[in-house]
């Protein structure tokens, strides 16, 4: 996942609580954020032109994360050279929305992929997330981002 997932801290009454539950019973769950203190970042938000920035959804987030820090199964990297995609994979199923320029997300088009073969759609985008995690930076590093 490469964006702030700002919403669902937000809209899931008591989400934090699920994920500790998830983790807990040995569900891997991790979040890749985009940096805040990135140069692409800035340039997102004078594209998106929003009074809710993107430093400040990501920010939403971090928050939210410090309160999970203690639990092993919960991780979180940024990427500095996030590409405008935000993707929630579900083992064999995801939610993939291709961030358009010029829009937030929830302006953006969502698709719902399900692996039905090999090197598919599905398992392209599972590889490019891969990718971007392998060069991620974990966000507890250095804890200069607001609450992280």
């Amino acid at each position: 996942m490469t964006k702030p997932y700002y919403f669902l801290w937000l809209e899931q009454a008591n989400l934090a609580g699920a994920l500790r539950r998830k983790a807990q019973t040995g569900c891997r769950i991790r979040f890749l954020i985009g940096d805040p203190d990135s140069p692409v970042t800035r340039a997102r938000e004078a594209e998106e032109g929003v009074p809710l920035t993107l430093s400040t959804r990501i920010a939403v987030t971090l928050s939210e994360l410090q309160r999970l820090r203690d639990v092993g199964d919960i991780e979180g990297r940024f990427e500095t050279g996030h590409v405008n995609l935000s993707v929630f994979r579900f083992d064999d199923e995801m939610i993939v929305t291709p961030i358009l320029a010029r829009r937030v997300g929830h302006d953006s088009p969502m698709m719902h992929l399900r692996r039905a073969q090999d090197d598919g759609m599905f398992d392209q985008f599972a590889d490019h997330v891969e990718e971007l995690w392998s060069r991620g930076r974990n966000i507890w590093e250095g804890a200069q981002h607001g609450q992280a």
